[in-house]
């Protein structure tokens, strides 16, 4: 039975539920801007990418894989799936006149930690938050806008919007089918593509 997709007024008194929403927003997003922030440094670079996808990744040490959207079931669908969720964030790709240059190695497996530390982070633990406190609407909404604003200091600012439809695309998939595995390989997919 798929979950009903509204906001919970009802529990916007829900202190506990709301400060931990919060702790992990602020949490993330903290992260996120110190781990783009010591990538300005090139000798900081690589080593601020794994570090910050893995502390990222550590906010979802609260929660248990179900709240997450984590599970083995299926899961050659939900692998099949992210690849297929990744072709349309690349949709946009298309419009360049010459693909991107590839990431060496190391970048690569790094351009992955960080990858699987913002999905667990954003559509994982801040989702499970949100949805928790006030319902999927706001899990949606609340994860996409916290992603967009993590990405301020990485992006252009025209490049916000697609960002932030990214999120959108990503957190419904999360809503809709319960699972963060397709999230996480299209992420991965689409970073290591653009």
């Amino acid at each position: 039975m798929q979950p009903r997709f509204r906001i919970r007024p009802e529990r916007l008194t829900d202190r506990p539920a709301a400060a931990r929403a919060a702790g992990v927003a602020a949490l993330a997003l903290g992260l996120e801007w110190g781990r783009v922030l010591a990538a300005r440094r090139p000798e900081l670079a690589l080593a601020s990418l794994v570090v910050g996808g893995a502390a990222l990744g550590a906010l979802g040490l609260g929660f248990s894989a179900r709240e997450l959207g984590l599970s083995r079931s299926q899961l050659g669908l939900r692998l099949v799936s992210g690849v297929a969720v990744a072709a349309v964030l690349l949709l946009p790709a298309l419009a360049r006149e010459r693909p991107g240059p590839l990431l060496p190695p190391p970048f690569a497996v790094a351009a992955i930690a960080v990858s699987v530390g913002e999905e667990i982070a954003f559509r994982g633990a801040l989702f499970a938050a949100l949805d928790a406190w006030l319902g999927p609407a706001a899990a949606i909404v609340g994860s996409s806008l916290v992603f967009t604003a993590g990405h301020v200091l990485s992006h252009p600012p025209a490049f916000l919007l697609a960002v932030a439809a990214a999120g959108v695309l990503l957190a419904t998939w999360r809503w809709a089918c319960r699972d963060l595995v397709a999230p996480i390989v299209a992420h991965c997919v689409a970073d290591l593509a653009l």
